[in-house]
């Protein structure tokens, strides 16, 4: 059945060539249904816990999308009337960003005092202040005392100033709009820095981070692709020494892309910050695919076959191995539907499909391109060029001991450093100290605030119940307890208003700054208040309608995940004991990214001995022998190990992006086990012993598993190279348990098989190819 099928693709290349560019083309054609969403809640499933509550709490109040323009003079003092009349003009501005709801600085904060028997409610700079040394001290004794300004919207030092404006982005096009709303600020902070050179911007909030997210994708794909592609030609073309070779492979190479990116558009997926990577996932394993082909054609061409023969018996010997690293390479990409992010289940699914067709294509399309298309091997010479992989076999078997031993006092090591590595995600940190919005978070770190926060929403479980006494008192304790931690830079509160109006409705008596003990006097300011507020300017971020619900906003330290959860969790046992008759939500982007790199390490913990299991059990099946199968099982998890045992060594943080690593290189370390493995088998059931498949498996294979595992290596620490840290952290780990997957196969493999493989198999029916074994007494030379 195998050579029916191998004899027609053969005896029809031109026939199957013309189904493959058919079926690629049509393909492609759905890519024209891929779209870009660059925003935040792509990471998050509908299920999600912190979501769920985030999204719950922003039907309740107004939406809390925030774009910040963030002011520092650089004589250190906004305190002056340039720069407070900057901040003026900037604050009306910015009312014509798109999809603008609220407009928040010092120079519109609604400041109330009492004058007789009235309540005076005021912009703080209002149009008509003169900026006289009088008016100057008075806004800035207002804008460092109110809690509602200081080291919000000013700093503690008065040296920087903020412009808070709050988008409410449509649910459809949400990226779109979001680049329109980034646009337009781009352009207003960018004439006001050409006319005020004396005063530094920068932009932060979710909608600066979202943006950011985006470009990194889009610089990743616009980059990162091309040069892998350079990248890759150039290793071939060393390797194989063949323009023919290089230029089939990148004929596969962008089949595969453009069909699995076309079936993307065809299947309502969407790109994203992780799935821009697909391209770089197929390239690799592509390549992989077309090395053994071309590599063993190569290898029989320079044995004195013609190519049609070296082609059938490149297929006949690669067939099994390309299939089952493919069906292999896939099953890691899909066991990422085991993690909470919906992305990066995405990446899984994209990469899985594409590995399949680059499988494929390399089985059907290659081969016939290379029967119909000239490609030349210059003759076998006496160098020593290859018997190398033939003296390194020798080494190995002659030191297994040691090289043994060695490698499983590594293994033994690494696993004990493993326990170095922490959980750790930082949005924030995502982004390296180069980006833009990276500068502007630390900025603001350093100089008023984190520009991390949490949104804390309190049901008192009635209407009109934020004014009652029980729920005033209890929202006094809270705000004062949240202000005394230490992570904890701000809190806007409702207590604050209630404080201020008491007493500006006590004729401004300092003795009155507290919180009012009667429900109806309670009422009674916050209408007055409301009533007397400007549109846009409402009390709607922090009241529900019928006043039964009230909102808490904490702007924090830019926190790494496991200080956040902490401090999340702290503040859910403050409120469980003293507030348990409340219901009480806490959640915001910080926080859902938070909780989301632990959940995916456990889901990929829970499923990698489902996915071990499933690749052994394959392999066992497809090399037919249970003791080959269980051996696998070494070479395929000791990389992880080793890797995840340096990489706590090196940096010790496990983020998002390192949380699929496994699954990542699981299927894609497979493939040096499977390839070395079914040429050791081969040669055992010639009727050689374990030293001698040894031998012939380096010999065979050595080649092109040093070649594959250079692209791949390669490929995907040119990926570390990436600004975007989930992508480099995530290239340069699987870099390093690649190359690591190398040196198991090529030192511990072949220990491994001389101490436990030492039965007879049984002998194969084709002793024609009885010469394709390795006479132990004499070195054998291969290129």
């Amino acid at each position: 059945m195998d050579d029916l099928w191998h004899r027609r693709i053969l005896n029809y290349p031109k026939t199957w060539i013309v189904i493959c560019l058919i079926f690629i083309a049509t393909a492609a054609i759905g890519a024209g249904n891929l779209y870009f969403r660059g925003d935040y809640q792509i990471f998050f499933d509908d299920t999600n816990t912190q979501l769920y509550e985030y999204q719950k709490i922003e039907s309740i109040f107004n939406k809390s999308d925030l774009i910040s323009i963030v002011m520092a003079p650089k004589q250190g003092d906004i305190f002056t009337p340039q720069t407070l009349g900057l901040i003026r003009e900037l604050t009306e501005q910015a009312w014509q960003v798109p999809y603008s709801s609220r407009v928040d600085s010092i120079a519109n904060y609604q400041h109330t005092f009492a004058e007789q028997d009235d309540l005076i409610v005021l912009d703080l700079i209002p149009p008509e202040l003169t900026f006289t040394a009088n008016d100057i001290a008075d806004v800035k004794q207002v804008a460092l005392s109110e809690p509602a300004l200081r080291q919000s919207l000013v700093s503690d030092s008065g040296k920087v100033a903020v412009i808070n404006i709050t988008v409410q982005l449509p649910e459809a096009d949400n990226t779109e709009k979001m680049v329109e709303v980034k646009d337009y600020v781009n352009s207003l902070v960018a004439s006001y820095q050409a006319n005020h050179p004396d005063i530094e911007f920068h932009q932060a909030g979710i909608v600066a981070m979202n943006y950011a997210f985006m470009l990194s994708s889009q610089d990743d794909f616009a980059t990162l692709v091309p040069a892998m592609l350079l990248l890759v030609m150039i290793f071939l073309g060393i390797a194989l020494r063949s323009i023919a070779a290089v230029a089939y492979t990148l004929i596969i190479i962008i089949g595969a892309v453009l069909a699995t990116l076309g079936l993307a558009g065809w299947f309502g997926f969407f790109l994203s910050t992780p799935t821009v990577n697909v391209p770089t996932m197929i390239l690799t394993i592509a390549v992989a695919d077309c090395v053994h082909m071309l590599a063993s054609v190569r290898h029989h061409m320079r044995q004195g076959q013609t190519k049609q023969q070296a082609i059938a018996k490149s297929l006949e010997q690669n067939w099994l191995p390309i299939t089952i690293t493919s069906i292999t390479t896939a099953l890691g990409f899909i066991l990422m539907n085991s993690l909470d992010v919906p992305v990066i289940r995405d990446l899984g699914n994209l990469s899985a499909l594409g590995v399949l067709l680059a499988g494929l294509l390399s089985l059907t399309m290659l081969p016939a391109m290379l029967s119909v298309l000239p490609f030349k091997v210059k003759p076998k010479s006496n160098t020593h060029n290859t018997d190398r992989y033939d003296r390194f076999a020798l080494w190995v078997i002659n030191h297994n001991k040691v090289l043994g031993i060695s490698a499983l006092l590594v293994v033994i090591g690494s696993a004990f450093s493993i326990t170095q590595n922490q959980i750790n995600d930082e949005a924030v940190k995502y982004f390296s100290t180069q980006n833009e919005f990276r500068q502007a978070a630390d900025f603001m770190a350093e100089n008023i605030s984190g520009m991390s926060s949490l949104s804390v929403a309190i049901d008192s479980g009635n209407e009109q119940g934020v004014s009652s006494p029980e729920f005033v008192t209890m929202l006094g304790k809270a705000t004062d307890w949240m202000r005394e931690q230490p992570e904890i830079h701000h809190v806007q509160s409702l207590a604050d208003t209630l404080k201020r109006l008491n007493k500006n409705m006590h004729g401004d008596d300092p003795q009155y700054y507290a919180l009012p003990q009667d429900q109806a006097l309670s009422a009674q300011y916050l209408l007055l208040y409301e009533m007397s507020l400007p549109y846009g300017l409402d009390l709607n971020n922090q009241l529900n309608l019928d006043k039964s619900s009230l909102k808490l906003q904490l702007t924090i330290d830019n926190l790494g995940s496991k200080e956040m959860v902490e401090l999340e969790s702290r503040l859910r046992v403050w409120f469980e004991h003293n507030a348990p008759q409340y219901s009480v939500m806490i959640s915001s982007p910080t926080l859902m990214f938070a909780h989301i790199g632990e959940r995916n390490m456990q889901s990929m913990l829970q499923s990698l001995p489902m996915a071990l299991l499933l690749i052994s059990v394959l392999l066992v099946f497809s090399l037919r022998s249970l003791r080959l199968g269980l051996i696998s099982l070494i070479p395929n998890m000791i990389p992880a190990v080793i890797g995840f045992g340096i990489w706590g060594l090196y940096s010790g943080e496990i983020n998002l992006g390192l949380s699929v690593v496994v699954t990542l290189t699981l299927g894609i370390v497979v493939d040096d086990t499977v390839h070395f493995l079914s040429k050791y088998q081969r040669a055992r059931k010639l009727g050689q012993d374990a030293q001698q498949a040894i031998r012939y498996a380096f010999i065979t294979v050595g080649r092109a598993l040093v070649v594959t595992s250079a692209v791949l290596v390669a490929g995907f620490a040119l990926l570390g190279t990436s600004d975007f840290r989930l992508n480099s952290d995530m290239g340069q780990l699987s870099a390093l348990v690649i190359f690591i997957a190398l040196i198991v196969d090529f030192i511990l493999l072949p220990c491994v098989l001389l101490w436990f493989d030492k039965q007879q198999y049984a002998q194969a029916k084709n002793t024609n190819e009885a010469h394709l074994a390795i006479d132990t007494n004499t070195p054998q030379t291969n290129s």
